[in-house]
């Protein structure tokens, strides 16, 4: 496939604002979990929670889309001059020629926890304030998005579990290569809310210690919240040396919440992604894993990984750093990619202990320093909706 170059992008999550802080932390060895504080939320568990949202609600005409995850949007959408970067690509383009696509589990959902709470009991009525078009509904971040950055593009949000906003890749991949758009925003925001928190503590997912990827002890995720954003465009010459050299999409419906126990759409993901970019395994430098600490999804992430790239390939999970930021970890992955690339630097895997002896693959515990040159980064969602994308250096 034509690459698209990745020109500009940003990252908010429990690391911080920004990229600068962001690889610092990783630098550092700082990662971002807390014991759960969040809200009314009575859970025995660690959150990536990002600092400040609660104080920081949209103002003036972006009032009527106040809700957690649009400000968690905004705040990342201000940080490392993406929107100035933006707005060179539509003066390039036109406003109209930069397409949005984002991805996101639950949108504004928390928006309609406070409903719920603030609303008449005898009646049923919600408050006035409540909004669901610009607020709850998935089709509000990608509205907000344009509106904020002042495109006429295409728009469209996917929401696919946790592989929302690595699809938005190849979705933006698609419409440029038809013609729909020349340049496209994608990325995704998820924020914390009850709803899932209390669901996947339901489904007995959650840990009650920092999540531990591939350890022997491992028993479930910490939830966390992020945004980010990244601009593609077609190559040029004097940008970004970053690249989007191909793409993997598969659906395995193999059950509604677990892999295939081989890892069978895991593997025809990364296939599809390196026959895209007309590369075999041993042109990759490193895997960024899906990585979520639960027992059987790393089982069947570890099977498909060796399947395709042996067992010396090296590989990390950074959900250790920031939680599984749900529909944001595809778009937070990429831009740690992204990082190990420009600065040759790929950190471990934070609060893994004992590796789990059954595991086979070569699981980073100690920062790597090389350079690196293509990465392929995972993200695997509920119902078998997965996504691999290839990120590399330009030559």
């Amino acid at each position: 496939m034509q690459p698209l170059q990745i020109t500009a992008y940003t990252v908010v999550n429990a690391l911080g604002r920004g990229i600068e802080p962001s690889f610092a932390a990783l630098e550092a060895g700082a990662g971002g979990l807390r014991p759960c504080d969040f809200g009314e939320a009575g859970l025995d568990t660690w959150i990536g929670r990002v600092e400040g949202l609660e104080e920081e609600p949209l103002t003036g005409w972006l009032a009527p889309y106040d809700c957690r995850n649009n400000r968690l949007a905004r705040m990342t959408l201000e940080q490392d001059d993406f929107a100035g970067a933006v707005k060179s690509a539509a003066k390039r383009y036109a406003p109209d020629r930069v397409g949005v696509f984002l991805g996101t589990s639950t949108s504004g959902i928390r928006q309609t926890e406070l409903a719920y709470q603030a609303g008449d009991a005898s009646s049923g009525r919600f408050p006035e304030s409540y909004v669901y078009e610009w607020t709850h509904n998935l089709y509000s971040l990608a509205d907000f998005t344009r509106r904020f950055l002042e495109l006429g593009g295409p728009a469209l949000v996917v929401s696919t579990a946790c592989s929302s906003s690595a699809k938005v890749f190849a979705t933006a991949w698609r419409h440029i290569q038809a013609g729909l758009c020349e340049a496209a925003v994608v990325g995704g925001v998820d924020s914390l809310c009850l709803t899932t928190l209390y669901g996947f503590n339901s489904l007995e997912l959650i840990s009650e210690a920092p999540c531990r990827p591939w350890d022997a002890r491992r028993d479930g995720i910490s939830i966390g919240e992020a945004g980010g954003f990244a601009l593609l465009e077609k190559p040029r010459l004097e940008a970004s040396p970053i690249l989007l050299l191909g793409y993997g999409e598969s659906s395995d419906a193999y059950h509604m919440s677990s892999p295939h126990p081989e890892g069978t759409g895991a593997i025809l993901a990364m296939r599809r992604a390196l026959d895209a970019a007309d590369l075999s395994p041993a042109d990759v430098d490193y895997i960024n894993l899906h990585g979520t600490a639960t027992v059987f999804n790393d089982a069947a992430e570890d099977r498909a990984v060796v399947s395709v790239f042996g067992a010396r390939m090296p590989c990390n999970s950074t959900k250790g750093w920031t939680g599984h930021t749900l529909g944001a970890a595809g778009i937070v992955e990429a831009v740690f990619a992204c990082l190990s690339i420009e600065h040759g630097f790929v950190p471990r895997t934070l609060n893994t202990e004992q590796p789990d002896p059954v595991l086979s693959a070569r699981l980073l515990t100690q920062p790597l320093v090389q350079r690196v040159d293509r990465v392929v980064s995972n993200s695997f969602g509920f119902g078998g909706a997965n996504c691999s994308l290839l990120l590399g250096r330009a030559p």
